[in-house]
This record gives C-alpha cells, sequence and structure tokens, in this order.
C-alpha cells in the first residue's frame, strides 16, 4: 500500500470527524456557552478521556502493535489470533474494573483534578454526576483501540479512522434533541459520551471477523506475548501521554481562575487538535506498523528513510497549520463558536490560549512521528525519560506563566514542553544513528521559509482588523474566513510548486 494513500485516507477520515466535531462544540457553545454546566462536564470528560489515550489509545497501541506485527510476521495466524485474544481479554477485565472503581470513587477523583469546584458545593455535585455517566467510556475506548490495533496492523485503515465520527454524532443528536428530557441538561452529553463508546466498539466487530481476528475470551496471564506487551505498556504510559498528564494538571490550575477559564482552555484545544489528529494522529497510526516490520526484518537503513520521510511531510503540513491558526485566531474562534451564550470577551479569552497552544502545534505532531521510532524498535526506556523530564519542565512553566499570562500562559506551557518533547526525542533518534537524516535538508528548509511568509502574508492582510469578527454574523463570517483560508493555502502550495515540490517525491510504500 503506497503511504502517502493510507495517509490521506486516515486524514480524510479524521477530517470528517474534525468537522463534526467541531459541529459538536458549535452546537454546545449554542446552548450552554461557556459557565458552570460546560466547566462541570469538560472536567467529566477529561479524566476518562485522558484515560482513554493513555491506556487505550496511547500506551496500549504503542505497546501492542509491534509484537502484533511481529507475530504477524514470524508466527503464523493461530499464534497471532491467539495473541489478539489473551489481550483482548486481559486489557478488557482490566480497564472494566478502573472504569467500575472510578465510577466510585468519583467524588475524590473531582477533588484531586479540580480542587477548585471543591467551594461550589453545586458544582461539585454536578461534576461528580457527570463523572460517573462518563467514567465507563474507557471500557469501550480499550477495545476500540485493539481493533484498531489489529486493523492498522493489517492495513485496513479506514475503519478505525472513522469510529469517532459516531462520538460526534452521538454529541451532536443528543445535545440537539434530548436536552429537554434531562434536568440539568447537561446530563445529555454525559450520555452521548456512553452512547458514543458503544456505537465505535460496534462498528469493528464485522471488519475483525472478515479477517478472522474477532476476539473469544481467553484468560492466560503467563501467555508470553501478554507479558511482553504488559512489560512495554507499563512504561509507555508516562512515554505517550505527557501531554494529557499536562492537560489534567492544567485543568486543576485553571480550576482556581475565574469561571469559564476550563472551558476557553477546552475550546482552544479543540482547534488544536483539528490539525494535530488530522495529520499527527494519522501520520502515528500509518508509520508504526511500517517501522515494525522493518524493525523486525532488520532493515535499518529503510528504517532511518521512513522517519525521515514523516519528518518532512510532518513540517510541510504543521507550520503552515500552526501559522495559520496564530493569524486566524480570532476569526476562527468567532466563526465556529461566537453565537448564543458564547460572547465576545469568551472569543477575545479562547484567542489567547489558542495563540499560546499554536506555538507548541509543530512539536505536538513531531512527538507523534518521532516517538513510533522508539516504539516500534520496543525501547520504553527512553521516552520515558524524557516524557519525565518535559513534564516537570511543564509544571515549572506553568507556575512560571499563570500569575501574568492566567489561562493563556497554562496553554502556552504545554505548547513549548511539547517542542521540548520533541527535540529531546529526535537528539535520542539521532545519538543512536537510529535515524539518520537524508540529503537535502538545507535546500528543504529554504523553500519552505520562503512559502510560509508568502502564506503568512496573505493571511495577515486578509484576515484585518480582528474587531470585524465578531461584529459580522452568520454566512457573511463564515464566507469570509473560508475565502482567507483558500487564498492563504494556495499561496503556500503554490510557492512551494514554484520552488519544485512535487507531490510524487512524497510518495512511499509501505513495508509489507
Amino acid at each position: 500500500m503506497n503511504l502517502l494513500r493510507a495517509l490521506a485516507t486516515v486524514s480524510g477520515m479524521t477530517l470528517l470527524s474534525r468537522i463534526l466535531g467541531f459541529v459538536r462544540d458549535f452546537v454546545i457553545a449554542r446552548a450552554f456557552g461557556a459557565g458552570m454546566a460546560t466547566d462541570a462536564f469538560f472536567v467529566a470528560f477529561r479524566l476518562p478521556n485522558l484515560l482513554r489515550r493513555m491506556f487505550a489509545e496511547g500506551a496500549f497501541s504503542q505497546a501492542f502493535v509491534p509484537i502484533l506485527a511481529e507475530y504477524k510476521n514470524r508466527q503464523g495466524p493461530e499464534a497471532t489470533h491467539t495473541l489478539v485474544n489473551r489481550v483482548a481479554t486481559l486489557l478488557g477485565l482490566v480497564v472494566a474494573a478502573v472504569a467500575a472503581l472510578g465510577a466510585l470513587a468519583a467524588p475524590a477523583i473531582i477533588y484531586v483534578s479540580a480542587p477548585g469546584f471543591a467551594g461550589d458545593a453545586g458544582k461539585f455535585e454536578l461534576t461528580v454526576a457527570l463523572t460517573r455517566i462518563t467514567f465507563p467510556y474507557i471500557f469501550f475506548m480499550a477495545l476500540v483501540a485493539l481493533a484498531g490495533g489489529v486493523l492498522n496492523t493489517w492495513s485496513r485503515f479506514a475503519i478505525p479512522a472513522f469510529t469517532p465520527v459516531l462520538l460526534n454524532l452521538s454529541f451532536i443528536g443528543m445535545a440537539l434533541f434530548a436536552v429537554p428530557y434531562f434536568d440539568p441538561p447537561v446530563l445529555a452529553l454525559a450520555w452521548a459520551v456512553l452512547l458514543g463508546g458503544v456505537l465505535q466498539v460496534a462498528l469493528q466487530l464485522r471488519p475483525l471477523k472478515r479477517i478472522g481476528l474477532l476476539p473469544a475470551f481467553d484468560l492466560k496471564l503467563s501467555d508470553p506475548g501478554v507479558r511482553r506487551v504488559l512489560k512495554l505498556m507499563a512504561p509507555a504510559i508516562l512515554g505517550v501521554s505527557v501531554s494529557q498528564i499536562s492537560l489534567l494538571i492544567n485543568t486543576i490550575f485553571a480550576s482556581f481562575l475565574e469561571s469559564g477559564s476550563v472551558s476557553w482552555l477546552y475550546y482552544a484545544d479543540r482547534l488544536m487538535e483539528f490539525p494535530s489528529g488530522l495529520l499527527g494522529a494519522a501520520l502515528g497510526t500509518i508509520l508504526l506498523p511500517s517501522l515494525s516490520k522493518l524493525h523486525a526484518d532488520e532493515q535499518h537503513d529503510a528504517f532511518s528513510s521512513l522517519l525521515d520521510w514523516g519528518l518532512r511531510l510532518t513540517l510541510l503540513l504543521t507550520l503552515p497549520a500552526a501559522l495559520g491558526l496564530a493569524i486566524l485566531s480570532v476569526p476562527l474562534v468567532a466563526t465556529l463558536f461566537n453565537y448564543g451564550a458564547f460572547t465576545a470577551s469568551d472569543v477575545m479569552q479562547t484567542r489567547s490560549a489558542l495563540v499560546a497552544y499554536s506555538v507548541g502545534l509543530t512539536g505536538l505532531i513531531l512527538v507523534k512521528v518521532l516517538a513510533p521510532g522508539f516504539y516500534a524498535r520496543q525501547d520504553v526506556r527512553t521516552p520515558v525519560k524524557i516524557a519525565m523530564i518535559t513534564l516537570a519542565a511543564t509544571q515549572l512553566m506553568n507556575l512560571a506563566f499563570i500569575a501574568p499570562l492566567r489561562h493563556a500562559g497554562l496553554a502556552l506551557a504545554i505548547g513549548l514542553a511539547s517542542c521540548l518533547n520533541a527535540v529531546l526525542l529526535y537528539r535520542g533518534l539521532r545519538r543512536r544513528r537510529i535515524y539518520l537524516p537524508q540529503a537535502g535538508w538545507g535546500a528543504f528548509w529554504a523553500r519552505l521559509a520562503i512559502a510560509l511568509l508568502a502564506m503568512g502574508a496573505v493571511l495577515w492582510f486578509g484576515s484585518g482588523p480582528e474587531a470585524q469578527w465578531v461584529e459580522i454574523r452568520g454566512l457573511e463570517r463564515g464566507l469570509r474566513l473560508a475565502a482567507v483560508i483558500v487564498a492563504g493555502a494556495a499561496v503556500y502550495f503554490a510557492t512551494l510548486f514554484a520552488l519544485g515540490f512535487r507531490l510524487r517525491d512524497f510518495r512511499r510504500r509501505a513495508a509489507e
């Protein structure tokens, strides 16, 4: 399979999910604004969402896929199916227990994760109720992650990439039609989370059956493959989840700031996640199986070359996205969220967080490309060390930035820490000679800088004064933003083409 085509497939599905995600956030912002109810829901949803990324999608995928690829290539179908059965059984039992404990311990969890809420009894009780409903979500998402890991290893990228669409559809449907039937209305959002998890599991059952890998109950803790997955997964939790842990700690800090701070950070993070998921998650998804195969076959030069391909493609697409988020922060926030209860003040406060987040967008996505370079080799120690350094640096920056910059300082700390994480991962790959840069990086940087300058000028002058964006309304605002984005993208890619970039230069075959 052509990796560029696979990237387009995964990114296309992710784009659909992200678009529906913005529709979801628009519906939520219009119905609830940025206040006590949304603060309570976002805190309640953040912890199970964090655990999903840490256990289900993050550490589990990074530990499971390399070993699954090894079994597929060396041990045959029967041993591979047995591994899938035993890993699925253990994962399901452990995560079900975690979900049950989380629901029971919801008050203590909220005391720890949002201690600022304890001063408002109504807000605290609402957050606890929402947490108890949303916590079982991690059970379903653990199964989704396992199914996605299997399907991606068999180069079935489309279905796993499509599954997040179902969560967004669940949110939209519940927010539009079920809110009047709940008291308080925000409970509808919590039940939407649970419904979305069930739908995502159901979608992947048929594709797993088609490739003969639908899991069956088979508990055997002594299985060597299961033990290897556990050995890699335990430390990998920190290695792949630093940004999520930082977001959780930021929620603790933000809970002590003025009401709405949690929501402003959430909406800014949602905008940053658009390019992050569209490119970072997609590249990580398609790179890990191929890197694992190349390492298993001891093709070291091809391994390095594939990392080089991923880095160039990341910079080519991520740097303009980061620049665009910074320049178009007010137009984006105003067009997507400035309706109903979401005020002009909310726009400007969210803008501050978004500009700060954009500083670290490239670093955040580079981590998703560089970290698989270690995990494909079943090296978890190095990323964990780097993760701990990054986490400590994030908290030091939080303390330094929160007083002068308030919630935007929390976002800036995460952005700068993501860049530090990427730099340390890159240095580790270079020092071990796992990655050796291919020729042509000097010319690549020069041409990229020229294209970015051209695009930045178009966006800056095309967007005009920020105050206009909170004054104009409806269709006019959307059309104007679309025109500015299209013009900027057209100038960027036209400049790259004029400087010699061609699509065929980035085509690459997946490791078979």
